[in-house]
């Protein structure tokens, strides 16, 4: 019931509960209004007495992206700027699809992701590029059931098929004509900034201006192809990850990024050149927001080393591929895992593309191992046995542990050579 208190024009009510007395003022001297909170009240008891809730106000895409997603992103990914970049760039292209932006997320129906893949295709986009967009709206959705901002299932968000991966190895000629023509690069850079001293400006007091990193490509490519670092791995290197004859990655793309790896003896020689001359914590420093080098620093030393090799054009990222795919003849795929700094082997599988040669001569030594005939296109290696492989495995993974290494033509490989059979069975 509502009543007035004495001397009061403000509306209260009363009501017993559970044997419980109830007793709360309305502060409205509108009787209507006061009877209304009444019965709000005893709605709320009865909803908590039987476990009623009340329906989740659910937001729309726009904002939940701009409320909760990105300001999580943000402090979530806060060290990882390609990260904070890949998903604000997915969240900003999702939004520009209206049928998406301004939907609710309860509304967003398969027909509707349907659609911005449909006008994504029409655009141009690549189905890598697409996927990469749907991963983003795949986790959003996955974070608005866990923060109760959406009840029901969302729509499943499946990746196209067809996406190209990168598989591109290089030869050995390709490589060598590259690393020379980085290194012809960084020295027309400094021809140019010595003769540019002796120049008409110069001697009218114009200094000209110091080339920040000429020889930048040339080594970054020696470490990348050497190392099969990952190319921001090596952007943000220090000189204090760097001992021992190795470099230690302190964290990455992934949880196994943490890792050690023996570097080459070409690395070691062009890394101590550049720290004789290091002003930097920086390996590879450069004026850019975090200080070191980024994606963009080495594009055009890249592109005119392309030019000049008379290379096909290739990302960066192609020299991390060939030298896990050079490193898989010589070692088990546990070591390949752990230097390449991969979650599972599923994802080492991805990286490594084993060319033909190699592959053949695993199947000889596995046709040999096992008793039977050869292919005629070699030798048959009658000792090797399938207890033999095993202890040489093991032995690699001693040597490994030990850093005992052997060159094999420019890399550093375990001072033992399991044969790649073993690599083969377990990619079969």
């Amino acid at each position: 019931m509502v009543f007035k208190q004495k001397n009061s024009n403000r509306w209260s009510y009363k009501f017993v509960w559970n044997g419980e007395l109830i007793r709360e003022s309305t502060k409205q001297t509108n009787k209507r209004i006061a009877e209304q909170m009444e019965a709000a009240h005893k709605a709320a008891l009865a909803k908590g007495e039987v476990w009623i809730r009340d329906k989740v106000q659910v937001p729309t895409f726009a904002d939940f992206a701009a409320k909760d997603f990105l300001p999580f992103i943000d402090a979530r990914f806060v060290e990882k700027r390609n990260t904070l970049s890949f998903y604000r760039n997915g969240v900003k292209n999702l939004l520009a699809f209206a049928l998406l932006g301004q939907a609710k997320l309860d509304a967003i129906t398969s027909d509707k992701i349907t659609a911005y893949i449909a006008s994504r295709r029409q655009e141009g986009l690549q189905v890598a590029s697409i996927n990469r967009e749907l991963q983003v709206l795949r986790r959003m959705f996955r974070l608005a059931v866990e923060w109760g901002k959406l009840e029901k299932v969302p729509p499943k968000v499946e990746l196209l098929s067809g996406e190209r991966r990168r598989d591109r190895v290089l030869t050995s000629d390709e490589e060598r004509e590259y690393f020379r023509a980085a290194q012809i690069i960084g020295e027309d850079i400094e021809n140019a900034y010595s003769r540019a001293l002796e120049g008409i400006r110069a001697m009218h007091g114009q200094e000209p201006i110091k080339p920040e990193d000429p020889f930048l490509l040339r080594d970054l490519t020696a470490l990348l192809i050497d190392c099969a670092l990952r190319p921001e791995e090596a952007f943000r290197l220090r000189w204090d990850e760097l001992r021992d004859g190795a470099v230690h990655v302190a964290y990455g793309k992934t949880i196994n990024a943490r890792r050690r790896v023996p570097l080459s003896a070409r690395v070691l020689a062009l890394l101590e050149m550049r720290q004789s001359c290091a002003s930097s914590e920086w390996v590879f420093p450069s004026r850019t927001a975090s200080r070191h080098a980024e994606k963009s620093t080495p594009k055009k030393q890249h592109k005119r080393a392309c030019l000049l090799a008379k290379v096909q054009p290739f990302t960066l990222y192609t020299l991390r591929h060939t030298c896990l795919t050079r490193w898989a003849a010589h070692m088990d795929p546990y070591t390949l895992a752990y230097l390449a700094g991969h979650s599972d082997f599923g994802m080492t599988r991805r990286y490594v593309h084993p060319q033909a040669d190699t592959v053949r001569a695993a199947m000889e030594r596995a046709q040999a191992a096992g008793g039977g005939h050869s292919f005629g296109h070699s030798a048959p290696n009658s000792g090797t046995t399938a207890s033999s492989q095993n202890s040489q495995v093991d032995d690699c993974r001693r040597d490994f542990g030990r850093g005992e290494w052997i060159r094999t033509t420019d890399l550093l490989v375990p001072n033992c050579l399991p044969s790649f059979s073993s690599v083969i069975n377990y990619f079969q």
